[in-house]
């Protein structure tokens, strides 16, 4: 679970609560088997303060989304998450907008991956459903690649959405066959995610937003147990609809 959202709550009003420390320690008790946090750059929404103190009472696995620069890997190599996430990263946008363009980048993503793993953190990429994306991926030596669902999830219409949803399998079969772990995020939600989980292809799914929003609603541990429900339980016939 992504626990982002929580501080930017918490940033709206410059205070200190929700707390996303708190917040991933109830997720845990729901059933969340990893903790997520993006540090951006501008500091938006996460600040150095959690990440620290995440490290500290995550007890499953917390995984660092951080931009490919100096100062977040210095970040990661005090802090050691157990993955590091690399993403994009522009300071306008509201969220992460796509996928990392490593094909057209080797050499420095391959750097700030080999600077990673000297420093004993596995390395996960977050790219776009795209086979030389996912083909520089295993060539730079990253652990996981996390596909970006986000136009699977954004698609306006369900002829749209089929032709995501197969670029999404094609994406995964290929990773898996050149030996990479799998993992999906980005839009996925209580409806969307069912599809992709009947797949049986992806080892994890990264989700923030769809589960806060509902824990609003519900509260937190009510919709991350839903939520750890859906990804564990395939719909029977489900993918034979999508094909």
């Amino acid at each position: 679970m992504n626990v982002d959202h929580v501080a930017t709550i918490r940033q709206a009003r410059g205070g200190v609560e929700p707390d996303p420390v708190w917040a991933a320690a109830l997720a845990e008790l729901a059933g969340a088997e990893g903790i997520i946090v993006h540090l951006r750059e501008d500091r938006r929404h996460v600040q150095d303060r959690d990440v620290r103190l995440l490290r500290q009472t995550v007890q499953t696995k917390l995984n660092l989304e951080m931009a490919a620069t100096d100062e977040m890997i210095g970040v990661a190599a005090e802090v050691k998450p157990d993955l590091s996430t690399l993403v994009p990263e522009k300071r306008q946008e509201l969220t992460t907008e796509g996928g990392l363009e490593v094909a057209g980048n080797p050499s420095g993503i391959g750097s700030a991956v080999e600077r990673l793993h000297a420093a004993g953190i596995k390395v996960s990429l977050f790219i776009d459903p795209e086979p030389d994306q996912v083909r520089a991926s295993r060539e730079i030596g990253a652990d996981v690649i996390e596909i970006h669902t986000g136009r699977y999830a954004d698609a306006a219409g369900q002829g749209d959405r089929r032709a995501e949803f197969k670029r999404l399998e094609a994406a995964f079969e290929l990773g898996l066959d050149l030996g990479l772990s799998v993992s999906a995020g980005h839009g996925l939600n209580y409806v969307n995610v069912q599809p992709v989980v009947a797949l049986g292809l992806v080892s994890e799914f990264s989700i923030g937003h769809a589960i806060i929003s509902r824990a609003v609603l519900v509260g937190l541990e009510r919709a991350v147990a839903e939520m750890v429900v859906l990804v564990k339980t395939p719909v029977p016939g489900l993918l034979e609809e999508w094909r």
